[in-house]
């Protein structure tokens, strides 16, 4: 038997081909950007990104349709080179996730290259739009003629095809900004990196900040190093009444415990507000070197000293508790004169006039005694098509697992 080796470029096409293919483009956009030196893809904004990314989906579906027996484009849109182009992607987005992204020294040879902004150079977006292309044919065949069998491939691979491109072109259309809003005080100026603000639509009074936390913590505190000595402690000690804790020769039990409370004239501690308030608890140690001994330790505030126990050349203080919950009461006026009053709390967002505001920080100096919060702004107008693009995804999947189990019902 002679078996005869198949010749390069013989139809139909596979995936040598494709794979050469697909290096030649990757290669080719590197050379691109090197051309350009350095300079990325250009940035489209809407309208005009939506009406190139309309264009091109026109093309594509008139192409598949048009010129479904043309054997190139039966191989532009088969599996050989969809698979190869996934591989580039893939080890472009490998680039990326390796070498640092970000601004580097002009005319170096990352910069050139683009390797320091692969999500934004010549080589990964001509890779990606080969990639929609080749998923936009072989999307249209199914497409046209129509044919209820093909829903769930429909579903799955146009829902792709949707977030991708949506994602992709929609990049520059996102913006991300942050407010810093003091209480009593509005705002309407959100910051990037640079330092130059930007006037938004509408403007942000905060009414209140307010952060919730932990119990303290018990620690052991160095002077001379000035350090906590967390080593030293056996198990992070949540501070409350009838909690004891041990270390080497010490033991500690908390007699008495107030979450919020003040220092008298007498130096005794008073329940008080939450607002001024801080947390207070009376500690009896016991040690092998000395007598037993009871004494107010406190976690003190930007206004007021901590209280700490003394345990030879050691300290024994309680250090604030970790925030657990932190939120702002805000009211968002548009230049309409409408308002909405809200609470912004983590991964809470509230939408306003097509935005999104997110609590995400305060003052950590000073902790719940904050004056001001920080409020970031996110605007991205092609959400919603990325959004759909997933939803059709889920429901293929999901018409998959239907289909899957009407045949394991037939057959059996």
């Amino acid at each position: 038997m002679v078996v005869v080796s198949r010749r390069w470029f013989q139809t139909p096409w596979e995936f040598r081909e494709s794979a050469l293919f697909t290096a030649v483009a990757v290669a080719g956009g590197f050379f691109v950007q090197y051309v350009a030196s350095g300079q990325g893809i250009p940035k489209l904004h809407l309208p005009v990104n939506a009406i190139v990314l309309s264009l091109f989906a026109a093309l594509i579906l008139s192409i598949g349709v048009l010129l479904r027996n043309n054997s190139i484009v039966k191989w532009f849109g088969g599996i050989p080179l969809g698979l190869c182009l996934i591989v580039a992607i893939a080890a472009l987005s490998l680039i990326g996730g390796i070498v640092p992204q970000g601004e580097v020294a002009a005319g170096s040879v990352s910069a050139l290259f683009g390797v320091n902004q692969i999500f934004s150079s010549w080589p990964f977006a001509l890779t990606i739009l080969l990639f929609l292309a080749n998923l936009g044919l072989s999307l249209s065949w199914r497409l046209v003629p129509f044919k209820m069998q093909n829903i769930q491939f429909i579903l799955f691979h146009a829902g792709f095809w949707i977030a991708l491109s949506c994602g992709i072109f929609g990049a520059s259309d996102l913006q991300r900004l942050v407010m810093k809003v003091d209480e009593g005080q509005q705002s309407n100026l959100g910051y990037m990196e640079s330092d130059t603000p930007q006037q938004l639509p509408f403007s942000v009074f905060l009414h209140d900040f307010t952060l919730e936390e932990y119990p303290p913590q018990l620690f052991l505190y160095d002077p001379q190093n000035n350090r906590p000595l967390q080593e030293r402690t056996k198990a992070t000690t949540l501070v409350r009444k009838g909690v004891k804790a041990s270390w080497k020769g010490v033991d500690v039990e908390v007699l008495d415990f107030l979450p919020f409370a003040l220092p008298t004239q007498n130096g005794l501690p008073e329940p008080a507000d939450r607002t001024a308030g801080v947390p207070f608890a009376r500690v009896r140690i016991t040690s092998a070197d000395a007598a037993p001994s009871e004494s107010w330790i406190s976690t003190g505030s930007p206004m007021m000293k901590p209280y700490a126990a003394q345990l030879g050349g050691l300290f024994l203080v309680m250090m604030p508790g970790t925030p657990k919950a932190f939120r702002s009461e805000v009211t968002v006026r548009n230049d309409n004169g409408q308002q909405t009053t809200a609470t912004l709390e983590v991964n809470h967002p509230i939408n306003v006039m097509g935005w999104k505001l997110y609590q995400m920080g305060y003052d950590n100096e000073v902790g719940r005694w904050s004056k001001y919060s920080v409020i970031e702004v996110v605007r991205d107008p092609w959400l919603p098509a990325v959004y759909l693009g997933f939803y059709m995804i889920m429901a293929g999947n999901l018409l998959f697992f239907w289909n899957g189990i009407k045949k394991r019902e037939v057959a059996s």
